[in-house]
């Protein structure tokens, strides 16, 4: 027979509201009693009844992370991050990736509407300030990450991304390097990651009377290991002189470093090189790479957090918070001599 909570709390000499209380992870419980419900469980092979549970709360206790392309390394461990997080609240989480084109992030963001979700955090790439009403339509809570601001009905989390990429610059110039290549960017844009990374790093120059040098600011389209490969052969078979990277993201950053290695290129001793994520590989690669920690999991915590308060209704009364978390450069080998 199927165990059930009556035979949990029988078991474990409480009553069913404590047995509920702790597989709701109801945080007034004494460790004691928590222990001795749990150990009734395990012994009874107790499994809540999911669909009942649903229909007496209105909620699934499930969210969603709609993200771009799970290939590019930041936002695996950034799911890994939210699961962590949503795992202490009491919540699973369905993640839903999308292509680096719009129709498929729309696709994503509508089929949330369909999956039976509670709320919804959603890391915003291609859509526009026009596009705020499209966020509305969803009809759930939803915390936007990433760099895309709508001034919206949406609580927004993100890192600092300019200010970060201007201490990344910053590190290189102090260490006395002068031709310092920003790889990465994204010609034309002001709003997003490659934008707001580019703006940081010309501030750092700026600020050290160093003139901005075009040549210097190399485009990459997708931030992944080949293309940061790819990008760095162009930039060795043209000649170009340089003795400092600014890679604007880890993936790009490992990538270059790979080329310049079998190139025969000393770093640091020849080029400095950091990148901007902290991956956890970063801290494994021959050198290991001098990054930003950007405050991923900081951010997942907060975003999680925030979305719960909305789920819950804990924070139905507030105004829409717009939250950036703090980052850290943690310097490697990749620029310590």
């Amino acid at each position: 027979m199927t165990a059930t909570l009556h035979d949990v709390a029988r078991a474990a000499g409480v009553s069913i509201k404590t047995v509920s209380n702790v597989i709701n992870n109801y945080p007034h419980v004494r460790d004691a009693t928590r222990e001795r419900v749990e150990a009734a469980i395990d012994e009874l092979q107790y499994r809540p009844n999911q669909a009942a549970r649903s229909l007496r709360s209105g909620r699934t206790d499930m969210i969603g992370l709609i993200v771009p392309d799970l290939r590019n390394p930041y936002f695996a461990e950034l799911a890994d991050d939210v699961m962590r997080a949503a795992r202490a609240h009491g919540f699973s989480v369905l993640i839903e990736q999308f292509d680096a084109d719009r129709d498929s992030e729309l696709a994503a963001l509508r089929g949330a509407r369909r999956r039976g979700l509670d709320g919804v955090l959603y890391s915003v790439l291609s859509l526009g300030e026009d596009d705020a009403p499209l966020l509305d339509e969803v009809g759930m809570p939803m915390v936007l990450l990433g760099e895309r601001i709508f001034h919206s009905a949406h609580d927004h989390v993100t890192m600092r991304n300019t200010e970060a990429a201007r201490e990344a610059t910053a590190h290189l110039l102090a260490s006395g390097r002068r031709r310092v290549i920003a790889l990465g960017s994204h010609p034309g844009e002001i709003v997003g990651s490659a934008g707001l990374r580019l703006r940081g790093y010309e501030t750092a120059l700026d600020e050290a009377g160093v003139a901005v040098d075009p040549a210097l600011v190399v485009p990459v389209d997708r931030w992944h290991r080949v293309d940061g490969a790819d990008a760095m052969r162009a930039v060795l078979d043209s000649g170009l002189e340089f003795d400092g990277v600014v890679a604007f993201n880890d993936s790009i950053a490992l990538g270059a470093m790979r080329v310049m290695l079998e190139r025969g290129i000393r770093i640091p001793d020849e080029v400095s090189l950091v990148g901007f994520d902290d991956l956890d590989e970063t801290r494994y690669s021959l050198p290991a790479l001098t990054t930003i920690d950007p405050g991923r999991s900081e951010i997942a915590r907060v975003a999680v957090e925030q979305l719960v308060r909305r789920i819950t209704g804990d924070a139905a009364d507030e105004e829409p918070r717009e939250v950036l978390v703090d980052f850290r450069l943690v310097e490697r080998e990749s620029t310590t001599r």
